[in-house]
């Protein structure tokens, strides 16, 4: 069933069905989105790169297993740890051209969890993006995509200084986000790992699967 409130009530309108098996416990005041998966789609940078250049899909994890896990959490600089593999990849151009074709294939958005974030927002609810980003791609999403607009906040791993699931990463965001507590926060994320971890942290928070199970716990009725 449907709890009925008052549309300027600022708390989110949640469905009580039982979805995922598991219902939503509390009212919510805040609703967190993981980007990638959800929010962003678009072919993974390594698999294009590995498709278009023939590069072998070892070298290029090896970067993302080892420099890559330090840009995350704002310990080294993306552009910086890239360079030593411009050479061993056949990379033509230069360390912000590849970053610019990284970015603009990992770049489609959305609109149909942008415009439930839109309705979201005008009932009051604060949406924060919560991503595993280094600084530059973060850059992007609020300058490009437009995320510092569509988003009441954006948090990065790379500015937190820990990344999803480490509780730290959650602990960082309920302290900037009071006075509303852990338990009016839904989580949303389309990895179980990050989805268990925030749970674990205090948060409630779903499996993103696709837009059907979204809207089953979410209320959108404008």
């Amino acid at each position: 069933m449907i709890k009925e409130i008052e549309m300027n009530h600022p708390r989110l309108l949640m469905n009580e069905a039982n979805c995922g098996g598991s219902k939503i416990k509390h009212m919510i005041k805040a609703v967190g989105f993981d980007a990638d998966g959800m929010v962003v789609q678009g072919q993974r940078f390594s698999d294009r790169l590995a498709k278009d250049f023939g590069i072998p899909q070892e070298s290029i994890q090896a970067f993302f297993t080892n420099e890559f896990q330090l840009c995350l959490i704002g310990k080294a600089d993306l552009k910086i740890a890239l360079a030593p593999y411009i050479d061993q990849w056949g990379w033509q151009g230069s360390v912000d051209s590849l970053l610019d074709y990284w970015f603009s294939d990992e770049s489609q958005v959305n609109q149909e969890i942008v415009n439930a974030i839109a309705k979201l927002r005008h009932k009051g609810i604060k949406c924060y993006l919560l991503t595993n980003q280094e600084k530059y791609r973060t850059e992007y999403f609020a300058n490009q995509l437009d995320f510092a607009t569509i988003f009441d906040e954006m948090f990065s791993s790379a500015a937190i200084g820990y990344k999803k699931p480490q509780p730290e990463f959650f602990e960082a965001i309920s302290k900037q986000i009071a006075p509303i507590r852990k338990n009016e926060v839904l989580f949303w994320d389309d990895e179980l790992k990050n989805v268990n971890a925030a749970k674990q942290f205090g948060f409630q928070a779903k499996h993103y699967a696709n837009l059907a199970n979204f809207k089953k716990v979410v209320a959108l009725s404008a």
